[in-house]
C-alpha cells in the first residue's frame, strides 16, 4: 500500500526589486570572501577575469577611473551594473 501524496505546500512569493536583490547578492559575496572593493582590488579581478559583476556608481566623477572599469569588464565580458551612488554601495 502506498500512502497517499500531499501536495507541496505553495511557496509564497514575494516581490523583489532590482536594487533589492543587487543587495542581497552583494552581502552574500561579502560573507564568502567574493566580494572586492575599490578601483585597485577590482582591477585586479577583472585583469584576472575573476569577476563575475561589476557595479559602478553613476555619480563617479572620475572619468578615466569609468573607462577603466568599463573597458576591463568588456574585455573579460563582464557585466556592468550602474548604481545611482556610491553612497549606495558603500551602506551595502
Amino acid at each position: 500500500d502506498e500512502a497517499p501524496t500531499s501536495a507541496p505546500e505553495p511557496v509564497e512569493e514575494v516581490e523583489m526589486s532590482v536594487l533589492d536583490a543587487l543587495k542581497e547578492v552583494l552581502e552574500k559575496a561579502m560573507i564568502h570572501g567574493g566580494l572586492k572593493k575599490g578601483l585597485h582590488e577590482c582591477a585586479k579581478a577583472l585583469d584576472r577575469r575573476s569577476a563575475r559583476l561589476c557595479c559602478l556608481a553613476k555619480d563617479c566623477e572620475n572619468e578615466e577611473y569609468k573607462k577603466l572599469i568599463k573597458g576591463l569588464c568588456a574585455e573579460g565580458e563582464v557585466h556592468v551594473v550602474m548604481v545611482e551612488a556610491g553612497k549606495d554601495l558603500g551602506a551595502w
